[in-house]
C-alpha cells in the first residue's frame, strides 16, 4: 500500500529534493505540496517543477486548502511555519516527518505535545551516516571521558540561517550523553578575545559558512600526543531527501508518539 505524502516547504531546495525522492519510490505517492502564499512556485505542477513529467499535483499557497486528510506531511520549512501547521495536522490526523532546524525550546515542546495525538518523526539530519557518526561519537566520549578535549566542527553553504547546525547540536548531545553531562551546561558556543585556557570537560563548537557546501561535520577528540576525528561529509542533498521519504513510508503505520530516525533503523 502506498503512503500518501504532502510536502510542506515545496519551494525550497530540500522540498523539491524530497519530491524527487518520492518519485523514486513505489511505496509513496505525492498527493499535495504547499509553499508560502507569495512563493514563486505556487500554482505550478510539482512534476514540472522538478524537471519531470506533469504529476497532476499543483503547489498550494495554503496548507488548509492543500492538505489531504491522513496524508503524511514531510516538512522542510521554517520553525514558525511548522508550529503554525501543527493544529491542522492534528485535525487531519496527518503523521509528520520534519527536518526543520532552529526550533526554540518552546517550539520543541509544542511539537512534543502534538506527538501525543499524531506520530511525529523529527531528525536534525536524515543521513544514515550521520546516525552512525552520532553513535560512534557517544561511544568515543564514554571511552575517552575527560582525557579528551572535544570540538564539534561544522560547515554549510552560505544561505544557511541557523548556527550551529541542528546536526552539530545532535552530535554534541551524543557526546554529552557519553560523558554523562548536559550539553547546555558544558558547551562553548563562541570564542573571541582573551578567553583564557580551555575549561575541563567543555564541548566546543566551530561554525563555517560559505559557498555551496552541502554539509560537513567533525567530532574531534584531542588528547596529549594523539587525536581521534569522526567526520561525515555530504556531497548530495538527495541523501537527506531519500531518508525523509523513507521515514514517511514507515511513519504512516505507526501510533502517535515522538520518533527519531534511529527508531526506523532498528
Amino acid at each position: 500500500m502506498s503512503t500518501k505524502v504532502c510536502v510542506l516547504g515545496a519551494g525550497g531546495r530540500m522540498g523539491q529534493s524530497v519530491m524527487r525522492a518520492l518519485s523514486e519510490r513505489q511505496d509513496t505517492t505525492l498527493v499535495a505540496a504547499v509553499d508560502r502564499p507569495d512563493g514563486p512556485v505556487v500554482g505550478r505542477d510539482c512534476g514540472a517543477l522538478i524537471g519531470l513529467e506533469p504529476a497532476g499535483v499543483t503547489v498550494s499557497g495554503s496548507l488548509e486548502d492543500g492538505l489531504v486528510a491522513g496524508a503524511t506531511v514531510i516538512d522542510f520549512s521554517t520553525p514558525a511555519a511548522l508550529v503554525a501547521a501543527l493544529p491542522l495536522l492534528q485535525d487531519a490526523g496527518s503523521p509528520l516527518v520534519t527536518g526543520t532546524t532552529g526550533l526554540t525550546d518552546e517550539q520543541l515542546q509544542t511539537l512534543e505535545q502534538a506527538s501525543r495525538t499524531i506520530p511525529v518523526l523529527r531528525a536534525d539530519n536524515f543521513s544514515v551516516g550521520v546516525v552512525l557518526m552520532r553513535m560512534l561519537a557517544r561511544k568515543a566520549a564514554e571511552v575517552l571521558g575527560q582525557q579528551a578535549d572535544v570540538e564539534i566542527i561544522e560547515a554549510h553553504h552560505r544561505r544557511k540561517v541557523d548556527a550551529p547546525s541542528g546536526t552539530a547540536l545532535a552530535i554534541g548531545r551524543s557526546v554529552a550523553q557519553g560523558l554523562g553531562v548536559d550539553l547546555q551546561d558544558h558547551a562553548d558556543w563562541t570564542r573571541y578575545g582573551q578567553v583564557g585556557p580551555r575549561g575541563e570537560g567543555r564541548i566546543g563548537f566551530s561554525v563555517i559558512r560559505g559557498g555551496d557546501i552541502v554539509g560537513e561535520h567533525t567530532a574531534l577528540f584531542a588528547m596529549d600526543g594523539e587525536r581521534v576525528e569522526l567526520t561525515h561529509r555530504a556531497t548530495d542533498r538527495m541523501i537527506f531527501a531519500r531518508g525523509a521519504a523513507r521515514a514517511a513510508a514507515w511513519l504512516g503505520s505507526q501510533p502517535p508518539g515522538l520518533y527519531e530516525l534511529e527508531d526506523l533503523m532498528r
